[in-house]
């Protein structure tokens, strides 16, 4: 086999089909988010509108100090894995930190949130004996790939439908094992789960309840806690799995439950098991993000009313995005070509950074600009997004919102 050929094959189906992904050199300016500069253009400013740095929170003093107070006091890495090279002070602080936020016995810590997500669902799902797993159509890939490699009964009911739910968990006996694996926000349409009506199925046919609040925690509930401690059901769900790469603008995911359920991954999961751990500067940084957003509102009151402003100006131009009561505005453009060429627009014409959202991450006729509005933005930020967005939807013709 030509091996070299096979790949290049490929790479180019994926331009054929313009879903060809295209990384633009960007460098984030300290205490300048969310303006960067691009490589290879003089350092020309751009204006960044899709960052899950959702509140700035990368570019804190309190979370900058408190990394670089970590680097000098532990120096870069942690050593190894936690079972091998022992578990930072930071790392053991910083799970206490999460267990606080969720109202949870314990929490435990992994690298990313897509391993949290991987580690413990198929960790979960292939040690319960006969777990059938319940999973909402629209979960992330890192959820599909842990229950997938768990091999444990699957079954998939319509996205944020408790009835669909509730019909297909009849269809087993109430002393099955069952888990349900939810998201309170999925990414790619920013729409909020009915999360006390699918813990109403769950709890009525006797199974456990899986959320990823990745997209929710630092931005909803009194603490940042998420959509669950928002709706005021935290104790209602078995395991709360989140990001700090988000909301808390660091990198790390983790679980939230009690003391056994984390114990039991702790013990079992082979992502948690044989992966270094974060250096002692990264869950520095982590609590220090999270100790603030528990305690000020300003930056969620300012991003939610951002949000807003962006909506009603679009309306107003009437370029079409889906409605949703998060804090995600997918703009709606339907083609892969046109969409890759928008954003190509956007960053040359108008220095407006925009990537292109194509299959397999949204279904093909889907394709879309995910914006992500921050406290950071300002009127004049929304107002030249709008405009510039309003010309380029005129260039090519697009259709408009009613």
């Amino acid at each position: 086999m030509d091996y070299q050929n096979f790949f290049g094959t490929q790479i180019d189906s994926l331009r054929e089909e313009g879903r060809y992904r295209v990384f633009i050199d960007l460098e984030r300016q300290r205490g300048r988010f969310p303006v960067a500069t691009r490589a290879g253009q003089a350092n020309r400013a751009v204006t960044v509108w899709c960052s899950n740095d959702y509140l700035g929170m990368g570019q804190h003093p309190a979370v900058l100090a408190a990394m670089h107070q970590a680097i000098d006091q532990c120096g870069a890495g942690a050593g190894g894995t936690r079972n091998i090279a022992g578990s930072s002070h930071f790392h053991v602080a910083l799970e206490r930190e999460l267990a606080d936020l969720h109202h949870t016995e314990s929490a435990l810590l992994f690298t990313s949130g897509y391993v949290s997500n991987w580690a413990s669902l198929t960790t979960l799902a292939s040690r319960i004996p006969g777990c059938v797993v319940f999973s909402d159509a629209g979960n992330h890939a890192s959820m599909i790939e842990g229950i997938r490699h768990s091999r444990a009964i699957t079954r998939i009911f319509k996205h944020n439908d408790p009835e669909d739910l509730d019909r297909l968990m009849a269809e087993y006996p109430l002393e099955t094992p069952k888990m349900v694996v939810f998201e309170s926000i999925y990414s790619m349409e920013g729409d909020i789960a009915p999360v006390r009506e699918i813990c109403d199925v769950a709890d009525k046919h006797n199974a456990m309840t899986y959320l990823d609040e990745v997209h929710a925690v630092g931005l909803y509930g009194p603490r940042g806690g998420g959509i669950a401690e928002r709706e005021g059901i935290m104790h209602r769900i078995t395991v709360i799995e989140a990001t700090l790469a988000k909301g808390y603008g660091i990198i790390g995911g983790y679980i939230a439950g009690s003391a056994a359920m984390c114990d039991f991954v702790r013990s079992f999961a082979s992502g948690f098991i044989f992966t270094t751990a974060l250096p002692p500067a990264i869950a520095a940084g982590a609590i220090a993000s999270i100790r603030h957003l528990k305690t000020s509102q300003a930056e969620r009151d300012l991003h939610q009313r951002r949000v807003a402003q962006l909506r009603a100006a679009l309306d107003e131009v009437g370029v079409p995005h889906r409605m949703s009561d998060g804090h995600i505005v997918p703009v709606m453009v339907g083609d892969p070509d046109i969409c890759k060429k928008i954003s190509d627009m956007l960053l040359d014409d108008y220095a407006i950074y925009l990537q292109p959202i194509n299959y397999p991450t949204v279904p093909r006729g889907t394709e879309r600009l995910r914006i992500t509005p921050s406290p950071m933005h300002s009127e004049a930020d929304i107002a030249h997004l709008v405009q510039s967005l309003a010309t380029v939807w005129q260039r090519f013709n697009l259709k408009r919102a009613a």
